[in-house]
């Protein structure tokens, strides 16, 4: 998964470099009174865990890819200011010292490794279908194809696959069935900017995991925090 993130963000620089050249040099003619703004997205951030039981520490790649289209529907006559609605995939990956597990009976195992655990790689990696849902306001007019941008909104997204993964000298985990894990993922989104390049951070709302707690009794509020940037593709 790690090659596959990195072609994704390869993608992702290519998309930048040739849509901001062609905005630059591409002369607009015509001019329509009645535009929206329906573009596709692709974004990369950083992914900072969150509400995580003491001693849990980042290690390793912790970010996400993320594309995807929405459909805009402006609600005023400047048409400045709409609504949007699309559908989008997402891949987020979190490295960290908090092993997922299970026992023998099948039970879920949630354990901080200290700094005496020798391992190479520990993460939690899924990915997701999702619907955004945007209030968006900008500075845009039939004419003017480079603005101000804030979208504000919400996410709903649906995780159809995931994966624990811990490799240490001689021994590999990969845990698929973790019961405690809410596939459903709720999440507010926030993006703004100028033309090309826009910032973007995203909430998770809802923990990931259900009920869990630690070997020693900790509960697993596991959430994150989603900063990076977002590119826009009229």
């Amino acid at each position: 998964m790690q090659k596959v993130f990195r072609i994704f963000i390869t993608i992702f620089i290519g998309l930048v470099s040739f849509t901001s050249l062609a905005q630059d040099t591409i002369r607009h003619t015509t001019v329509d009174s009645l535009y929206r703004e329906d573009q596709f997205y692709v974004g990369v951030t950083y992914n900072v865990p969150l509400n995580m039981p003491s001693g849990v520490k980042t290690r390793g790649l912790s970010g996400g890819f993320q594309f995807g289209f929405v459909r805009d529907m402006p609600i005023n006559k400047q048409r400045n200011i709409a609504v949007a609605i699309g559908a989008g995939l997402a891949f987020d990956q979190f490295g960290q010292n908090l092993f997922i597990g299970e026992t023998l009976n099948n039970e879920t195992i949630f354990t901080v490794l200290d700094k005496n655990v020798d391992f190479t790689q520990n993460r939690f990696s899924m990915a997701l279908i999702e619907a955004p849902l945007e209030f968006r306001w900008r500075t845009s007019t039939p004419s003017n194809y480079k603005f101000w941008r804030v979208y504000t909104g919400f996410r709903v997204g649906y995780a159809y696959w995931y994966k624990a993964t811990f490799k240490q000298p001689g021994n590999n985990v990969n845990q698929t069935k973790i019961p405690e894990f809410d596939p459903l993922r709720l999440s507010a989104t926030l993006s703004f900017g100028y033309s090309t390049f826009n910032f973007f951070a995203s909430y998770s709302i809802n923990p990931f995991f259900k009920d869990a707690v630690t070997v020693d009794g900790k509960a697993v509020d596991f959430r994150t925090l989603k900063v990076g940037l977002m590119f826009y593709i009229l």
